[in-house]
């Protein structure tokens, strides 16, 4: 098995990305087009086949349930999205993606990486916390369709 991460590239493969995203999250949860002109994303290729998708913004916080703003913040990857398509789930590629998200973070100095979730995302929870992520705070009504709470977490690297 041959394993690749691949930055996109944009904005020729805007489409596929949506398409992808699709697949993944529900209806409420999608990305919109401008969302992949503005973030870095990377697939996850397993034997040329994309399995995975992620996104982040460099040097951001995410004060979006509290503020509706993420702020600058030097030295934090706020990652936006991670998606493994739903029948390549249960493999370990979710762990190896975010392993690698990690990585990728260290590698371009990055002190803390930041993301969220629905809060019945409990087996993507339980993975961040596996890599040593902490609990930041819980928002309810952050998503729509349905009704969830978001749940904040973060990563410091030094």
């Amino acid at each position: 098995m041959h394993v690749e991460f691949r930055k996109t590239v944009i904005p020729e493969e805007v489409s596929q990305l949506l398409a992808f995203d699709r697949k993944v999250f529900p209806k409420a949860d999608l990305f919109q087009h401008e969302d992949w002109l503005t973030d870095e994303s990377y697939w996850m290729l397993v034997d040329d086949a994309k399995v995975g998708c992620c996104a982040f913004q460099p040097n951001r916080d995410f004060r979006d349930d509290v503020a509706k703003r993420n702020p600058a913040r030097r030295g934090s990857l706020y990652i936006t999205t991670t998606g493994i398509l739903p029948r390549m789930q249960g493999r370990g590629f979710g762990r190896l993606l975010k392993v690698w998200q990690i990585a990728y973070a260290k590698l371009v100095g990055f002190n803390r990486i930041v993301t969220n979730c629905r809060m019945r995302n409990a087996a993507i929870i339980r993975l961040n916390q596996s890599l040593g992520y902490r609990y930041v705070r819980a928002t309810p009504h952050y998503y729509a369709g349905p009704d969830d709470a978001t749940v904040v977490m973060e990563l410091k690297l030094n």
